[in-house]
């Protein structure tokens, strides 16, 4: 029986591939692209497309002129009470209140100059929770992820580490331009 020119092209390259390279070879590039693949979301690509993204509800209803409203544009993450209604600002904590060492991360659309920003939460510790009213508490869960990534989740009392772990109110500081 004869061969066919598609099978004896094939085997051709086969046997041209199998000169060039071995077994050893073959699964030591595979094992550096599988240790590879995790890398490849922190790529600058996979935050250019995430820069072109709709906006969220949140962002369509933003405003920048009153930080004790819960729709202030640093607030898109934000989760409790906010300190700007207890007596502190939108990114400080009022009079015998502590900050957290620690604190969460989201990213806001500012509706002034239409430029994303990091936005560090953190919450003031060591004061009874602040009876502020229903209007001040608020659960910006804008681009929240799961608890298994607790630096972007708001749902944890990040009080620990403190004198105190009662929970106050939460701070919206601007850490920097995130593009």
């Amino acid at each position: 029986m004869s061969k066919s020119p598609i099978d004896m092209l094939s085997e051709r390259l086969t046997r041209k591939l199998a000169g060039f390279s071995s077994r050893r070879s073959f699964i030591a590039r595979l094992g550096m692209a599988l240790a590879a693949a995790p890398v490849l979301p922190l790529l600058p690509v996979a935050r250019a497309s995430a820069a072109d993204a709709p906006k969220t509800d949140f962002e369509r209803n933003a405003q920048a002129t009153d930080a004790t409203k819960c729709n202030y544009w640093k607030y898109c993450g934000a989760d409790g009470v906010l300190c700007s209604c207890c007596g502190g600002g939108s990114h400080t904590c009022p009079p015998g209140a502590e900050p957290s060492p620690i604190s969460w991360i989201g990213t806001c659309l500012n509706p002034q100059d239409h430029r994303a920003y990091v936005i560090a939460y953190r919450d003031c510790c060591g004061k009874p929770a602040c009876s502020a009213g229903k209007s001040c508490w608020c659960d910006g869960a804008d681009r929240e992820l799961p608890t298994y990534r607790s630096p972007l989740n708001n749902d944890i009392i990040w009080c620990f580490g403190n004198a105190s772990a009662t929970y106050h109110c939460s701070t919206a500081a601007m850490v920097g331009l995130a593009n």
